[in-house]
């Protein structure tokens, strides 16, 4: 059941890629029925506990691959560059008891976890990385969702060539994945801005445009139906899977 659920996330990747491009079979009725058909098959059996694999430090890929879109050009972004990211805030708002708003000191301060995991793009290509950071989770107890809350958005400070954001969402299950991780280092060194310097979303059981990078603000909400275009991310926005699990 496993494989052809993988399978099916592979017919995914036909669909288009990690970058702004596509294919005839974006419009194609058909085939995305047979995406969502599949999608919530994935979701139930694979489901948000199952462990991706972990590699040895042998295994890693020191020149790791860049995907997504380009580095942010904003003068804001820029900014942050200038000076080493200490003006970054991570805004954590939304269906929330506590809002809070993360320094990259104050996340550097709490407890971190490294996994050395396959990062796999819907374009074709894997490699694996060493990733440390602060567990999701832990971010999500310090501002303590609401019963209502049943989902994460990750805003970020990337976006296409028409201006449209990038983001993307987890379902809470998924957001309190042990493996989930706001990732600040990539092969024991402080992210760099093509990789998604200062933070970025690491979730390792799904595919690569789940894991987004520059993320600027998490919003937790009751349904995302009201962001963009309300398929819960940018390239879901454009009829990819909204789970995408592998």
């Amino acid at each position: 059941m496993k494989r052809r659920i993988f399978l099916a996330s592979s017919v995914a990747a036909a669909l288009g890629g990690c970058a702004p491009i596509g294919t005839a079979l974006n419009g194609n009725s058909n085939v995305q029925r047979i995406l969502a058909s599949a999608e919530s098959l994935d979701h139930a059996i694979i489901g948000t506990r199952g462990l991706a694999r972990e590699y040895k430090p042998g295994d890693v890929d020191r020149d790791f691959r860049t995907n997504g879109f380009a580095t942010p050009g904003t003068s804001s972004y820029a900014s942050l560059v200038r000076d080493g990211f200490r003006s970054y805030r991570l805004v954590v708002d939304g269906a929330v008891e506590r809002r809070h708003v993360f320094t990259l000191a104050e996340l550097h301060a709490m407890p971190h976890v490294t996994q050395i995991t396959r990062h796999d793009c819907v374009e074709g290509w894997s490699a694996i990385g060493q990733w440390s950071g602060v567990r999701l989770s832990d971010v999500l107890a310090k501002v303590q969702p609401r019963a209502d809350a049943r989902y994460v958005v990750f805003h970020c400070m990337d976006s296409d060539e028409s201006g449209t954001p990038y983001y993307e969402s987890l379902d809470m299950h998924q957001a309190n994945h042990p493996q989930a991780l706001l990732a600040m280092t990539l092969n024991d060194a402080p992210l760099d801005p093509d990789h998604g310097a200062p933070v970025r979303l690491r979730v390792p059981t799904q595919l690569g445009y789940k894991s987004a990078k520059w993320v600027g603000r998490i919003e937790v909400v009751g349904s995302f139906a009201n962001i963009y275009s309300g398929r819960g991310g940018y390239w879901e926005d454009q009829g990819y899977e909204w789970y995408a699990g592998i």
